[in-house]
């Protein structure tokens, strides 16, 4: 069979996948460049589902990828939105502790906001009224840097300018099987078969997947975690203004439930972390029953369970209770009432876990002979991925010289 001949293959419709594409057609106008996506559209999984947020950086470690792609990112990610005239907002956020025992975790995330070359300020109870009036918290730190963008508006700008590139995005094209071989890497489809000279694997949720057809990163493996959001109701927007956070769990690698104005003018609540049953098990009945079996298997997830029983038993209840979901956006907003939301589009995050059990904490890239595979791009890796773009480039700059 005769192999269509393609310069660069990217895998995943994804903000990464899309802006990965982009950053090479700007700076090698004259490769042919085509990303391949399974759904009938882009950024149907964790780009369109998220919070719409533009991370300031505060929360990651000093030197991580996270913590420089994200400031980095940001910044690039504005200037991106300002000269295409796509929405996008700086409102700034607080990130609000209600108990005592949090006051000392809110002071070390204003340190590490130093570390991170962030602007971030301790605020008293009565300031945190002024910016945002039905809050209420002992202490509260406020980052203006934050802000909110739609996602799915940014890829749409970005295909946008690949196609009149003369790059190329496919629909419909699920990675079947992938062979490296001296001549590149064959890539099998759902649609046909196309030769790379290298590719790169953006496929978010299914990247594990797509590594484990050329043997990469073995051991490593995508654990989806279903996140879950209630709206505000149109009539009790004004609850909120901006961005309200609380501190983050030490126990648990999320962030915790929130309250986050969108840039059309919503209010969105949550998310949670639920296992889910499935690689897009955006519902309780949503089950994959190979996923079942690979949760069984996976002693690594036993491990973590054990490690964050408490914890992961109040994410479940807050799943199946409502009024466990409100008690908590309550300590932010005590007036929201379950009366006040209906329920949102979940989303489910892409998770990497290593052989040991452990979350992985940063971002995560690794090279194969004809292939590159971004193996863990959680939050915030949609305000990062023009800059996690331009480091994908660099890596392939470095391979071909």
């Amino acid at each position: 069979m005769t192999s269509e001949h393609i310069d660069l293959v990217v895998v995943g419709a994804g903000i990464i996948g899309l802006a990965t594409a982009h950053q090479y057609l700007s700076q090698c106008p004259e490769k042919s460049v085509v990303v391949l996506e399974r759904e009938s559209d882009l950024a149907l999984h964790q780009t369109g589902r998220n919070s719409g947020v533009l991370h300031s950086g505060i929360y990651y470690a000093p030197g991580s990828m996270k913590a420089e792609l994200a400031v980095a990112g940001r910044s690039a990610m504005v200037k991106f939105c300002e000269a295409r005239g796509i929405d996008h907002e700086i409102c700034g956020k607080v990130i609000v502790a209600t108990r005592n025992d949090e006051i000392e975790r809110l002071r070390a995330l204003r340190e590490r906001a130093d570390h991170n070359g962030l602007d971030a300020e301790l605020i008293s109870s009565e300031r945190l009224k002024e910016i945002e009036p039905h809050c209420v918290g002992i202490e509260a730190l406020h980052v203006p840097s934050t802000g909110i963008v739609s996602y799915t508006e940014v890829c749409k700008a970005l295909i946008v300018e690949i196609e009149n590139r003369g790059g190329a995005v496919r629909y419909g094209s699920q990675v079947v099987t992938i062979e490296e071989s001296s001549e590149g890497a064959r890539v099998s489809t759902s649609k046909g078969e196309l030769l790379a000279d290298l590719v790169v694997n953006c496929a978010g949720l299914r990247s594990d997947q797509v590594a484990k057809m050329v043997g990469a990163a073995e051991g490593h493996r995508i654990v989806p975690f279903r996140g879950e959001y209630f709206e505000l109701v149109p009539e009790r927007r004004d609850l909120v203004r901006g961005l309200i956070y609380p501190v983050p769990d030490p126990s648990f690698p999320f962030l915790g439930v929130h309250l986050t104005r969108m840039i059309d003018g919503s209010v969105h609540a949550g998310p949670n972390a639920v296992l889910a049953m499935a690689r897009e098990g955006y519902r309780w009945r949503d089950v994959e029953f190979s996923q079942v079996l690979e949760h069984l298997g996976n002693r690594g997830l036993w491990k973590l369970a054990g490690k964050y029983w408490r914890t992961g038993a109040g994410e479940i209840w807050r799943s199946v209770s409502k009024a466990a979901f409100v008690k908590a956006l309550q300590r932010l907003v005590p007036g929201i009432a379950a009366k006040d939301l209906e329920v949102s589009p979940a989303g489910v995050r892409a998770q990497a876990m290593d052989a040991g059990g452990e979350l992985l904490d940063d971002f995560s890239l690794t090279e194969a002979p004809n292939t590159l595979h971004v193996l863990n791009a959680p939050s915030p890796a949609a305000t990062a991925s023009l800059e996690i773009a331009a480091q994908i480039v660099r890596m392939i700059e470095t391979r071909n010289s």
